[in-house]
């Protein structure tokens, strides 16, 4: 969606641990702040979520950058597999970059077609385009190809493909209370003929969203609820309309935005959606998913809200690598910060840090990083990775200063040998670090 959306392009895996229930929980992505999840199932079986980066610190929806892709295969163990495309990468846009908005990702003929809104010019609400980033693989590797032409304008944003069952492709984009959909060429970047307007809308806002089930096409989108964004949705026999409206199944979430995508993933349908639970602010959001029913007339039924997310579906992931593990009391601090008890203290202070040096690579290349620690609220922590800012990195409560039981965890590349340095910087709550683990 829109507001404020957006640790570099670097940032590869993030692994989010379920617990015994095997459910990660809502949010379920807690790292890093993402919105606007797109939720598409590829034909290696996984699950993927295409997401805006809400930048911590914030500064509005003018700084989100940076898109990331999450993948599952059984619901409960989510991988982020980082940082895909960044506005610098893009040549057409604004010179200013940010602008990152909601995007959308399709497949056709072994290629991956990643499309995103961004604005080309200064005046960047009435120069929105639709850009088009291509990929052989679902979670890296795009590459800006264009945007496509005669598709966007004043604040037409939030683009969503469809493919239809008979190979067709339909795009569509929608802001400020318009909404036009379109064919696309077999090309995946050329749209074939005029836009048209979508009928039939009760109330739409923006965040365009378009599936099938049994012979009938689903559009939902986010209202213009005063201060809080709903989903509504509409049906039709025909995928770019008429439309007829059928109400409300998603109530607002906590946050004046409302943006989610609906997937089916191993016979169960699930919402997508975003809410403040983490931050309790509008411009960092995260990512969750519930359950979505529908009944017997095909309509759909309110989506439940819940903390505890949704069960796990499938096998379990196979076992993680081996790890080096790295224990706080071999790091250097800094800023007031301590060493006791073998664990890094007093990281609630400004200007404290801590610091390992010589961290071994291996042979190079993308390594993820797990850091132990014990918080009593919700805190985060600023990474730099051999002189590279990564921002912040969310570390949530674990009950107690003492409680080691907190990890965060996140991939960057490494450098090969023992030429590595991971440093953490406190200020931004109350956190003791026990360990930094690595897994090449």
């Amino acid at each position: 969606m829109k507001f404020f959306k957006t640790v570099s392009l670097f940032l590869a895996v993030l692994t989010v641990s379920a617990a015994a229930a095997r459910a990660a929980g809502n949010p379920f992505i807690t790292s890093i702040f993402t919105a606007d999840p797109s939720a598409r199932v590829w034909e290696d079986g996984r699950l993927y979520v295409y997401a805006s980066h809400d930048i911590d610190p914030p500064r509005g929806c003018d700084l989100m950058d940076r898109y990331h892709v999450f993948s599952t295969d059984d619901m409960a163990h989510w991988t982020d597999h980082g940082e895909i495309l960044r506005a610098s990468q893009v040549p057409w846009g604004r010179k200013e970059g940010g602008f990152m908005w909601a995007p959308d990702c399709a497949y056709k003929d072994g290629t991956y077609y990643f499309y995103f809104p961004h604005p080309s010019d200064t005046d960047w609400n009435k120069s929105w385009k639709i850009g088009v980033a291509t990929s052989k693989k679902p979670a890296g590797d795009f590459k800006a190809q264009g945007y496509i032409e005669g598709f966007g304008g004043f604040a037409l944003i939030d683009p969503c493909v469809f493919v239809d069952d008979d190979g067709q492709a339909y795009i569509y984009i929608g802001g400020g209370g318009k909404c036009l959909g379109a064919k696309l060429k077999p090309n995946m970047i050329e749209i074939d003929g005029g836009p048209l307007t979508m009928t039939g809308l009760e109330d739409f806002h923006e965040a365009t969203w378009v599936f099938k089930r049994k012979g009938v096409y689903y559009l939902t989108y986010a209202d213009n609820h005063n201060g809080a964004n709903r989903l509504r949705y509409a049906v039709s026999d025909s995928p770019l309309g008429p439309w007829v409206s059928k109400g409300i199944y998603l109530e607002p979430t906590g946050c004046d935005t409302s943006h989610g995508s609906v997937v089916e993933f191993k016979g169960q349908w699930y919402q997508f959606y975003h809410n403040i639970a983490i931050s309790g602010r509008g411009n960092l959001r995260s990512v969750c998913v519930d359950k979505l029913f529908f009944n017997d007339d095909g309509t759909i039924q309110t989506v439940v809200q819940t903390k505890t997310g949704v069960p796990a579906v499938g096998d379990l992931p196979p076992p993680k690598p081996s790890a080096v593990r790295y224990e706080a009391k071999s790091a250097t601090v800094g800023g007031g910060a301590i060493i006791s008890d073998g664990k890094a203290q007093n990281l609630h202070l400004d200007g404290s840090w801590l610091q390992w040096d010589n961290l071994d690579g291996g042979n190079g290349g993308q390594t993820a990083l797990d850091i132990c620690f014990a918080a009593g609220d919700n805190t985060k922590l600023r990474l730099t990775v051999n002189g590279v800012d990564y921002t912040f990195i969310n570390a949530l409560a674990t009950g107690g200063w003492d409680q080691y039981t907190g990890h965060t965890r996140i991939t960057v590349p490494l450098n090969p040998g023992k030429t590595n340095t991971v440093k953490l910087s406190g200020g931004n709550g109350g956190i003791n670090v026990d360990s930094l683990s690595l897994s090449h």
